[in-house]
């Protein structure tokens, strides 16, 4: 009886750590998915490009990719989630048609002017026409209602996949061998 008591409990202990691990795969899964820039199901779906000059597509602050969680977790399912209001729109992609207040505030002014562009001026070619912008004020913008109509592409990294059923399967494999050795 008690080699079976001790058996049943090394199960137990498994399956509680699977739980853990399944949930730590599948964040990191969707983690993943940022630094790679498509969405992996039975294939790679690339991510539409942004139109930002700099930065990373949907990681302006990070604070979207940091939010990817294991939101809850009972026996016998786990739910990986955000609490980012916008990260729906941008998982299932969809259309923005409405109208948002913007508060005040001000608006720096620039000028752009053309460096060195003498013509005693030492400087190589390049650096004669390089523009620079010079700031030369900011004025206050007051609040006012805009109307927003914008399409988000869909640039999905939380769902179900194959890939990620997969890793998900050879992680458990792992895990309950590892613990069915220790009896």
């Amino acid at each position: 009886m008690k080699i079976f008591n001790r058996e049943f409990i090394q199960i137990q202990k498994a399956f509680r750590k699977s739980l853990r691990v399944v949930g730590a795969v599948a964040v990191n899964f969707s983690k993943e998915r940022f630094v790679r820039k498509n969405w992996v199901d039975r294939s790679r779906q690339s991510w539409d490009k942004t139109e930002k000059r700099t930065g990373s597509t949907l990681v302006a602050s990070g604070q979207l990719k940091r939010s990817i969680r294991v939101v809850s977790m009972n026996a016998y399912k786990i739910i990986i989630g955000t609490d980012i209001p916008y990260a729906e729109i941008h998982n299932e992609g969809g259309h923005i048609n409405k109208t948002v207040q913007v508060r005040g505030h001000y608006r720096h002014s620039f000028k752009k002017t053309k460096k060195g562009t003498g013509i005693w001026s030492l400087k190589s070619k390049r650096e004669r026409k390089k523009t620079v912008r010079l700031q030369t004020g900011k004025r206050f913008v007051r609040g006012h209602k805009r109307k927003m109509n914008t399409r988000i592409p869909q640039r999905k990294f939380i769902g179900v996949s194959a890939i990620l059923e997969r890793r998900i399967e050879r992680a458990l494999d792992k895990v309950f061998k590892e613990e069915l050795n220790k009896i």
